[in-house]
């Protein structure tokens, strides 16, 4: 067993024991709104948005973006569990924005190994790579402001988001903690009746 699988089962047999009323919490989100934000480690929703477990849903990927996996979250989230609100949350700093579709496919084809970075990404494995990352859309990031305003726009066009909810775009800094507008993503994803 590694180090780290001891540590996370002896994390949560501690969390466990004082479990309390928490396996009462109703299914649908307490607060109504969902955020879809990145998987940076960084980033800790529950703190940033001021969230206890059971108050909304917190959906995370790569960059945050509005993936077709990520709006069918959301897509769920409204229609079956009743969000209201929506956020679109990246970050300063982000990963997302050291590469581009085609180095990550470079890099993939050579070796599957991880890649290192030193304000370039090389190669440091020597187990084989596979081609099969050319058929994806890493969905990188150019722009961050662009970034959110691109995914609220293409969340509030996709037809099975009703115009009724409001979607919000802000990006988190990391060096802060503090969240900042995309006013032109709120706009875009503003709710119309």
């Amino acid at each position: 067993m590694s180090e780290i699988l001891k540590e996370v089962l002896n994390a949560n047999e501690q969390y466990a024991s004082d479990f309390g009323d928490k396996g009462r919490l109703p299914l649908p989100p307490a607060r109504r709104f969902a955020i879809l934000t990145c998987m940076d480690a960084r980033l800790d929703p529950a703190k940033f948005a001021g969230l206890a477990e059971g108050d909304a849903h917190v959906i995370r990927n790569a960059g945050g973006r509005a993936s077709d996996d990520a709006i069918r979250s959301l897509v769920i989230s409204y229609k079956l569990l009743g969000t209201k609100e929506w956020f679109v949350i990246h970050h300063t700093d982000c990963g997302m924005e050291l590469f581009t579709n085609e180095i990550i496919a470079d890099l993939l084809e050579k070796s599957l190994d991880t890649a290192v970075y030193d304000g370039e990404w090389k190669n440091v494995g020597t187990t084989p790579g596979s081609s099969e990352g050319r058929k994806i859309d890493f969905l990188t990031i150019r722009n961050l402001a662009e970034s959110v305003v691109e995914d609220v726009r293409k969340i509030r066009s996709h037809p099975l988001v009703p115009p009724y909810i409001p979607i919000y775009g802000y990006i988190y800094d990391v060096k802060t903690g503090r969240l900042a507008e995309v006013p032109q993503a709120t706009e875009a994803g503003r709710a119309s009746a």
